[in-house]
């Protein structure tokens, strides 16, 4: 996996999926109100040969190969790439592998994970920033005519997200279980070209499955899914709408490359 142009909620659910580092069974919650750190973290340039991009979390450790300062940032806030402003060029070019540990014990939650990484970023990075709302063309993931199609999850609502690929041959899909609207706007905005908002006004999380084929492959199986908008609104009950909304934009004031190990 990827903390550059990866699926976000591929990222976060990595303990969902599998037991990493040969564990056997699922590690217990950390605490809710738990505010973990990285105990110990390494960081380094990144081989400049390797083209491989994966992320491997467990409750005690944290690794992660050819992550991008950028991919962190985007990973940590949860932001689209057009809503990070001020950037230097490094930022989405420079590799790095990093190797933490966090100081708390247990299974962290979604934001847990984020909240780490925000911090590793403010301590080895010196990443300062502003917000700012700006208006940007976006995406509105709207109720579609007849309203929407989803299936309430029966999973613990407090457990991690879960998408994964589910594909065959050109047609492009994802499975997602246990996600909100909001999740599902973050995961997809790394596939298109402008940040999603959410405005159905639906609440809860859902398990679903999502087919298409990407505009640029030639339709020639009449059994081949439609394309990303029209799947949407047939199998989702929703819409992407483009109109332009205001959305939180950060806008860098410094940030270094890393601090010495």
């Amino acid at each position: 996996m990827s903390l550059s142009r990866l699926s976000l909620l591929a990222a976060l659910a990595v303990l969902a999926l599998s037991p990493a580092f040969g564990q056997s069974s699922t590690p217990t919650p950390m605490p809710a109100d738990a505010h973990p750190s990285f105990e110990v973290a390494t960081i380094k340039p990144s081989d400049p040969d390797a083209r491989n991009q994966n992320t491997q979390w467990n409750s005690h450790h944290i690794r992660m190969q050819n992550a991008t300062v950028k991919g962190l940032i985007w990973f940590a806030y949860g932001v689209h790439y057009k809503q990070i402003s001020n950037d230097p060029e490094w930022l989405d070019k420079d590799h790095y592998d990093i190797d933490g540990i966090p100081d708390k014990e247990g299974q962290a939650s979604l934001r847990q994970y984020q909240e780490m990484i925000q911090k590793l970023l403010a301590d080895r990075f010196s990443l300062k920033f502003h917000r700012e709302k700006r208006e940007l063309p976006v995406y509105a993931i709207t109720l579609a005519k007849g309203g929407s199609k989803l299936t309430k999850s029966t999973r613990d609502p407090n457990g991690l997200p879960n998408d994964y690929g589910d594909r065959q041959g050109n047609w492009q899909g994802r499975r997602f279980e246990n996600v909100s609207i909001a999740d599902f706007a973050l995961d997809m905005q790394d596939m298109m070209d402008r940040p999603i908002v959410d405005q159905t006004g639906l609440t809860g999380k859902y398990d679903f499955a999502l087919h298409w084929t990407p505009d640029n492959v030639e339709l020639t199986d009449p059994n081949a899914p439609p394309g990303l908008f029209t799947a949407m609104q047939e199998q989702l009950g929703l819409k992407f709408e483009p109109v332009k909304a205001p959305v939180d934009v950060i806008v860098i004031d410094h940030v270094d490359r890393p601090s010495a190990n």
